[in-house]
């Protein structure tokens, strides 16, 4: 019953492709007539050995021999040709199948929220996206159109058999009853040790991404041969996984193979007997015997087959937990749209907490009033881990409040299409992400249609005309994520990306703590045109920021305490002059530093002679 259960579960499974499979169908079931004509035609040829062996041979009639095999010798070049139609049908449909289900998933990952990337680690996702997708085509391309046929053959060899012989024809069946028991087993078995495969392939794969991705890091610290060492325990526990495979596979190829083998001796010396006693013919006995040989692969080919099909349905699973996955940020069934908008941005009775905060933790945003009138500036200050980043993620519907809500010109984001919400809010975050390609791309990602005066706009506000000292300019493709440029230089591309948007409020999250002080003034009083008529909430780490808003509010263990101008705060709130005393620390740390390192690059007379003044 449990087998039966096992069983039923691989069908269910295996169905969910449907939808994708639907239109490639046609060719699937034309390459299995295709394949099955091709089994037909080889179990055909033992009936004209019997023919030949009982008739020409016995009579002594060469002629017939010679039809005989002009006939055997047809059949084989129509199996061939028949094979080879097969492989022509399958060829396609794999890929097409495989492209289909590889482009909704990544429509799929696009689409889910950023909660659910902040769970998963990329070398699962990028192994869900190409290893087990292959498998899948795979299987859809040949094991599933082998595995069909090759039972039917079994099925339709077996009827053969008995009908030339039914005793040895019930001694070869006979012979598959410890078979199915063992392939039963073997599946059961097998399921668990392919998932556990494929789950360690994924970690593994995010090993290497981790390790290339922090690569500088890992130099920095010495740390290479401990990211080696745990890389070597982690394919090593994969190997050790994959020889389990192995191991199962081997099991029942033994049985496979040992089983029909054993099962033709006996029925050879049956059949020696049968044929002694008058009971059987030669040539039944011939057709007997090469009609066993043609069953021999199918039979041999049950385990590779069943194997694979256990592969694709751990596949499918794991396809199908990302396709499964709640998307908790959705576009409304009825949207609203602004249709003036002013640039309001305000946040109602906010209450903000991750999906895995333990229950004893309170909320980490909880109960955030705070309205930016249009066209003003808002710094957001507060100690770190008081929540001003993720504050400024809920603007644009990167995570959805779990209380109160944020408003766009008195419209709850909730209520607006996303596509219409990020037009309106841009952001730049303090970890600049760009892409592997060119930095018009990267800059113009929000907004692809700007102008080209638009572009050099944006990038003389953000102090980013340094990419016209780059190789080919504005059509230089720059490294994974930025990282042939510096941190700064990053920085600034970014912020030319949210102010080429041209958005009616701008959220900026820290987007110049990588800049040095002077680069920081320059960029500051290039924003100042943008700010003058853009909506601006900005989470400010220097004193220099703080002094681009208009009003200024504190954040302070997930509430606003405190709202009015930097003068106003000074004179009212102690906790606001302990943030900024703290910030007017960091900054002069900063600037002692930066003069520390232009005092390295002058020249030894130089500074002699400024020590003798």
């Amino acid at each position: 019953m449990e087998a039966e259960s096992t069983a039923t579960s691989t069908v269910a499974v295996l169905s969910r492709l449907h939808p994708f499979v639907k239109p490639a169908l046609p060719r699937i079931y034309g390459a299995m007539v295709v394949s099955l004509s091709a089994s037909v035609v080889a179990l055909a040829i033992p009936q004209v050995l019997q023919w030949m062996v009982d008739g020409p041979l016995a009579d002594g009639d060469a002629s017939q021999i010679w039809l005989a095999a002009g006939i055997v010798l047809t059949l084989g070049v129509l199996e061939a040709v028949l094979i080879g139609a097969r492989r022509a049908l399958v060829l396609t449909p794999g890929t097409y199948v495989e492209s289909r289900m590889r482009n909704a998933l990544y429509r799929q990952l696009q689409d889910l929220p950023v909660a659910f990337h902040d769970r998963w680690p990329s070398g699962q996702l990028l192994s869900r996206a190409v290893s087990d997708l292959n498998l899948i085509r795979r299987w859809l391309s040949f094991g599933l159109v082998l595995l069909v046929v090759n039972v039917l053959t079994i099925v339709g060899g077996a009827v053969i058999l008995l009908l030339l012989n039914w005793v040895l024809g019930l001694i070869f069946v006979a012979a598959a009853v410890p078979v199915m028991i063992y392939s039963f087993a073997f599946e059961r078995k097998y399921s668990d040790v392919a998932r556990r495969s494929q789950d360690q392939a994924g970690d593994l794969a995010t090993s290497v991404e981790e390790s290339v991705h922090g690569i500088r890091v890992l130099k920095a610290f010495g740390r290479s041969r401990y990211a080696l060492k745990r890389f070597e325990n982690q394919a090593e526990q994969l190997r050790g996984t994959e020889i389990e495979k192995a191991k199962a596979i081997a099991g029942i190829w033994l049985y496979l193979t040992l089983i029909p083998d054993l099962a033709f001796g006996v029925c050879l010396v049956v059949g020696v007997w049968l044929a002694s006693t008058g009971a059987s013919s030669v040539g039944e006995l011939v057709a007997f015997f090469a009609t066993g040989t043609v069953l021999l692969f199918p039979i041999w080919s049950l385990g590779y087959f069943l194997a694979m099909t256990l592969d694709a349905k751990t596949a499918t699973l794991r396809f199908f937990e990302v396709m499964d996955a709640v998307n908790t940020i959705e576009d409304p069934a009825e949207p609203r749209s602004i249709a003036d908008g002013r640039g309001e941005l305000s946040f109602d009775e906010v209450h903000f907490r991750y999906q895995d905060a333990p229950e004893t933790f309170s909320d980490l945003l909880d109960g955030v009033t705070l309205t930016v009138r249009p066209g003003e500036t808002m710094a957001l200050v507060g100690l770190t881990g008081s929540g001003k980043s993720t504050l400024t993620a809920l603007a644009s519907r990167l995570y959805d409040v779990t209380g109160g809500a944020v408003r766009v010109d008195g419209v709850d984001v909730r209520e607006l299409r996303r596509d219409e919400l990020r037009t309106r809010v841009a952001m730049a975050f303090e970890e600049a992400t760009l892409f592997s390609q060119t930095v018009r791309e990267n800059v113009l990602l929000g907004r692809p249609d700007a102008t080209e005066a638009e572009l050099r706009e944006a990038l003389e506000i953000a102090q980013a005309t340094f990419v016209d000292e780059l190789p080919q300019g504005l059509d230089t493709k720059i490294g994974e994520e930025g990282m042939s440029l510096s941190g700064g230089q990053r920085q600034r591309l970014a912020l030319a990306r949210a102010i080429a948007a041209k958005p009616s409020i701008l959220v900026l999250d820290d987007p110049l703590s990588a800049l040095d002080v002077d680069t920081e003034a320059l960029v500051e009083a290039a924003l100042r045109r943008v700010l003058a008529t853009t909506t601006a909430l900005i989470v400010a780490h220097r004193p220099s920021t703080v002094a681009l808003a208009d009003r200024v509010a504190l954040l302070q263990e997930g509430r606003i305490t405190a709202v009015g101008t930097h003068a106003e705060l000074l004179a009212s709130s102690e906790h606001y002059r302990f943030v900024i005393s703290s910030l007017e620390d960091e900054e002069a740390r900063e600037r002692a530093s930066l003069d520390d390192e232009r005092d390295k690059d002058r020249p030894t007379a130089e500074r002699t002679e400024e020590v003798t003044r």
